[in-house]
């Protein structure tokens, strides 16, 4: 590709991919703003044990659980127009939290809002992303708006850095800055042209056909909380780590992502799915195995380079979701069924993400952090080999059309 070519081709870009990238740019930016600082709001504020840590993961993940229920209730505003209100509902709720640190109870009523428009994104995004991509490039365009979110966790992840290390930021700063930025992405996201369709008639029906990729939702769930929870609480509580710690492994980790996410895309489209779960798995026990265990037999230095290095691959690791959404596009049996699918796929995930929650947390308290990652390890060896029978349908074989000899009168 030449050089000139790249202005022209952003010049191109179609008005509704154009909205939708700047949004996730939007998107991708304020969860950094709030991800690299929420643990250690948690712990400054409130000073939660790990089981205290984990229980609060109820209130924070119970939105997904009833995702799909909102989605189903809410279909008719189509995906675009619900991807707006899902932000609209982020960046109230995120703002709400910076401002009732004084108070646990409404911190927790707050934080469930703020989840709520989390999660009903979630699916959207991924819908949308594959709407706007072309045939046989689904895998791709995921990887690459992908890699525009990774670009904004650097930006929203360097604010975090600077605010706090050189400009006296306070938690409240970084919350409202946060809040701004989604509303801006629900603006984008009213924006683009509203792609309505009809009631879809299985959104609250799970379909046998569909049954492996259920159980890849359930793996995956089960699996988050190692990333999302247990990892940045290691390195806050057990390492005694500032919020500009975690803020520099979002920026490194997001950097990374700009060159993996669009690789990742790709090797889904050419090497397939089972390949690229498979392979995800495999290094998450690694992963857990660095987490648990490096603090045990290493000084102490040298371990959290370690777990830094296992963070950093957890989170290219949790990129490794869109090969669950392109499989599901390619079994589906109808494409309406794939909006209820992945609506379907968020809640079950969530279901056993709080239940990996709250068990991590007991763990924790009762045997000490190492185990919860041996937990880890565990769900890592079974995704491993649910991962190995995924098979996809053959393209149906081309008919080739009656050759018609042509007479002359």
């Amino acid at each position: 590709m030449k050089p000139s070519s790249l202005p022209t081709r952003i010049r191109n870009l179609p008005r509704e991919l154009a909205l939708f990238i700047i949004a996730s740019f939007a998107v991708g930016m304020a969860a950094s703003l709030v991800d690299s600082s929420l643990n250690n709001f948690l712990n400054d504020t409130f000073s939660l044990n790990g089981f205290q840590r984990s229980f609060l993961e109820f209130p924070r993940e119970f939105p997904g659980v009833i995702t799909l229920f909102l989605s189903a209730a809410l279909w008719f505003l189509g995906s675009r127009r619900l991807g707006g209100a899902a932000m609209l509902l982020a960046g109230v709720g995120i703002f709400l939290i910076g401002f009732s640190s004084s108070n646990y109870l409404l911190m927790v009523v707050f934080l469930f809002i703020y989840s709520m428009g989390n999660h009903l994104f979630m699916p959207v995004a991924t819908t949308v992303g594959m709407e706007l991509a072309s045939a046989g490039q689904t895998g791709r365009r995921l990887g690459q708006l992908n890699a525009i979110r990774n670009a904004a966790t650097i930006v929203g992840s360097f604010i975090v850095f600077l605010g706090f290390k050189f400009l006296n930021f306070t938690y409240q700063t970084s919350f409202t800055i946060a809040a701004v930025v989604f509303l801006v992405a629900a603006v984008l996201m009213f924006m683009m042209q509203p792609k309505r369709s009809a009631a879809p008639r299985t959104f609250l029906k799970l379909r046998r056909e569909y049954s492996l990729y259920y159980l890849l939702s359930v793996l995956a769930g089960s699996r988050k909380q190692i990333f999302i929870t247990f990892a940045p609480w290691v390195i806050v509580t057990i390492f005694n780590k500032p919020t500009q710690t975690l803020a520099t492994l979002y920026t490194i980790g997001g950097i990374i992502g700009i060159l993996f996410q669009p690789f990742l895309g790709k090797a889904i489209d050419r090497f397939g799915e089972r390949l690229v779960l498979t392979t995800e798995a495999l290094t998450l026990i690694f992963v857990c195995l660095g987490y648990g265990f490096s603090r045990s037999i290493l000084p102490e230095n040298i371990a959290f380079l370690v777990v830094c290095v296992c963070y950093l691959l957890d989170q290219m690791l949790f990129s490794v979701s869109m090969a669950r959404s392109t499989y599901m596009k390619k079994i589906a049996l109808d494409p309406t069924d794939i909006q209820p699918a992945l609506s379907a796929a968020v809640s079950i995930d969530h279901v056993f993400s709080i239940s990996v929650a709250l068990l991590g947390g007991v763990i924790w308290n009762q045997f000490g952090f190492q185990y919860v990652f041996l937990l880890g390890v565990l769900i890592a060896f079974i995704n491993f080999f649910v991962a190995r029978h995924i098979r996809l349908p053959e393209p149906a074989p081309l008919v080739p059309l009656p050759v018609i000899r042509e007479t002359r009168d």
